[in-house]
């Protein structure tokens, strides 16, 4: 069956509550730090983001794959250095749904005293891990349906403050406006700028499950959380300042601030309406996580970096293992910190930005690297310059703030309990062949007068060995160049577990009489078979077209995965796009 599409409205949706919840917490947190200042550095947000929407649009259009920055650095540079990008991202959905989770049921508190507020969001992890095993077109309804409702409460709230600014004045604007700042304006910019970037957190989301998504829609979700961020996180603040004094937005109302706008503007009423919003929209924000995640996880284990026992599906195609899992890794991560998920904010932070980053990067090496795969749009040098520099202006921000409480530990500190970690099980399934081979090795030299009691465990290591290296590889080669497939070959050896590569010529019917180019192309892949004695490599001509559905027809009849196929960078008259050819990855 068919997997059905997302539009442009369920892709925003998914997305877009994630980011636009900011709006929640942003505000406060910015006034904290840049105090009346707080618009001014949240229109410079709105100007990095701007130019990440090239970036995205470039990376993406490019390589319309699953796995945003982990697909961007996998397809450009080496699978130890894209697993680095799937670590942070997967560390920074586990804190965003945590946090989310709790915040939201902590303003369910406000509403409902009684309620638990701890079981309460295992509940609403669970409720949405479910939501999540039942496909995304379903979680897709769901959130359509949560971000109308908070950009209607946004808009209401917004309209009612003007009303009441109309006809009471902006005296408070003016008052906080000319309160002296403490320290320099431009310490209190560069702070407020680094805590205004958690404004636009989850905008990497959307290049986490493209291929769920319609031709020609990523984009348009880029552009539309843009929009969302761009006016609504800078007017917010401003709206603010002009009803509230700052000092008590930083004491009272830094976690309710929306709501405590919408009560001095026009009552409970409307504090009531942005309360159950901010329910809604941070639960969206935790539905995002998981299809967020799902959607990476699938892909690096598809490419062998987990276990291939999470690749399991329902029939409605969800990856329900790896959507448990993530459900229970977050609900441990819950408990441990007993509902204190204000720690988490290290993770959070860290990781988001970390991601922006190596995303930044990612651009830049496929301009250099794969300068002649076709994209739909280019990212101008110096934008993504301008970008990666201030998202590292707002990384070493975050680094170095010290937290409000000085009991609490640092950003820095608590990112490394949860990276290191994560981390390390990253780096032991990239390595899993050497260290069964150490262990083995070990095993011999230790018990080795008791062999025939361990010889089967013996037998046992050298069968997953072997598994594993029984895997075939293929590789499309266009000619009979040594240099390029001496690069093929070395890609191989650093990144793959195998002992088997294909290399394969595809020539039409028509030029089946090329008898020289082939006998010199059978001759160059016996070289290099020569050359590399521990991989076996054979050299196929194939009649046919190159295109989809011979990559199609040749995958199920040799038992090989199109994601184990390699093709060289193809220039602008390559007639398929990369997402056509079913997950082939370029290695040259």
């Amino acid at each position: 069956m068919k997997k059905e599409k997302l539009g442009e409205l369920s892709s925003t949706a998914i997305c877009g509550n994630d980011i636009s919840s900011s709006v929640l917490y942003v505000s406060a947190l910015a006034i904290g730090f840049a105090g009346q200042y707080a618009w001014i550095t949240l229109l410079i947000v709105a100007v990095v983001l701007y130019l990440f929407r090239k970036i995205y649009g470039e990376v993406v259009g490019a390589l319309p794959l699953n796995g945003g920055a982990y697909n961007a650095l996998l397809n450009t540079t080496s699978k130890s250095t894209a697993s680095l990008a799937a670590t942070l991202t997967i560390l920074s959905y586990m804190a965003t749904a945590v946090i989310s989770a709790n915040e939201a049921m902590h303003y369910l508190h406000h509403l409902i005293p009684s309620l638990q507020v701890i079981l309460a969001t295992v509940v609403l992890l669970s409720l949405f891990a479910a939501l999540a095993i039942m496909g995304i077109t379903e979680s897709a309804k769901v959130a359509v349906g949560i971000f109308i409702f908070h950009l209607v409460s946004l808009t209401i709230l917004g309209t009612a403050i003007l009303i009441y600014l109309m006809k009471n004045g902006f005296s408070q604007f003016f008052e906080n406006w000319n309160i002296p700042i403490e320290g320099s304006i431009t310490m209190a910019i560069f702070f407020g700028f680094a805590a205004s970037m958690l404004g636009i957190s989850g905008f990497e989301s959307s290049a986490n499950f493209v291929e769920e998504q319609k031709p020609g829609v990523f984009p348009k979700t880029l552009r539309n959380m843009w929009i969302v961020v761009s006016v609504i996180n800078p007017l917010m603040a401003f709206l603010a300042l002009s009803l509230v004094p700052i000092e008590e937005i930083k004491l009272q109302y830094s976690t309710t601030l929306l709501s405590h706008m919408g009560e001095v503007s026009s009552g409970y009423w409307l504090s009531l309406i942005i309360s159950v919003d901010a329910v809604l929209v941070l639960s969206g924000a935790v539905l995002t996580s998981f299809v967020g995640v799902s959607g990476l996880l699938e892909r690096i284990t598809l490419d062998r970096i987990l276990p291939q026992y999470f690749l399991k599906k329902t029939k409605r195609g969800s990856s329900y293992r790896i959507i448990i899992t993530f459900l229970l890794l977050s609900i441990s991560v819950l408990l441990i910190t007993k509902g204190q998920v204000g720690v988490l904010a290290g993770v959070y932070t860290i990781s988001f930005l970390s991601v922006m980053l190596l995303f930044g990067f990612g651009n830049i090496l496929l301009k250099v690297k794969r300068a002649k795969l076709p994209r739909p749009e280019t990212a101008p040098w110096l934008g993504v310059i301008v970008a990666i520099v201030a998202v590292l202006v707002a990384l070493l921000g975050n680094i170095f703030m010290e937290p409000e409480n000085p009991d609490d530990p640092s950003n820095t500190s608590v990112f490394l309990e949860y990276f290191i970690p994560t981390i390390l099980f990253i780096t032991i399934m990239l390595n899993r062949v050497a260290i069964l081979r150490g262990i083995l090795n070990v095993l011999r030299y230790i018990f080795s007068y008791i062999q025939d009691r361990f010889r089967q465990t013996t037998w046992k290591i050298n069968v997953v060995i072997n598994r594993i290296n029984e895997q075939n590889f293929v590789y499309f080669a266009k000619r009979d160049n040594l240099a390029v497939l001496n690069k093929v070959m070395l890609y191989i050896k650093q990144n793959e577990h195998t002992r088997n590569l294909k290399v394969v010529h595809v020539t039409e019917t028509s030029k089946v009489d090329e008898k020289d180019f082939i006998a010199k192309f059978k001759n160059a892949v016996e070289i290099i078979d020569e050359e590399y004695p521990e991989i076996g490599v054979e050299s196929l001509v194939v009649e046919g077209v190159f295109g989809p559905d011979l990559i199609r027809d040749l995958s199920e009849k040799w038992k090989i995965p199109i994601n184990f196929m390699f093709i060289a960078s193809p220039g602008d008259h390559f007639p398929y796009k990369v997402e056509e050819l079913g997950g082939v990855r370029l290695i040259i």
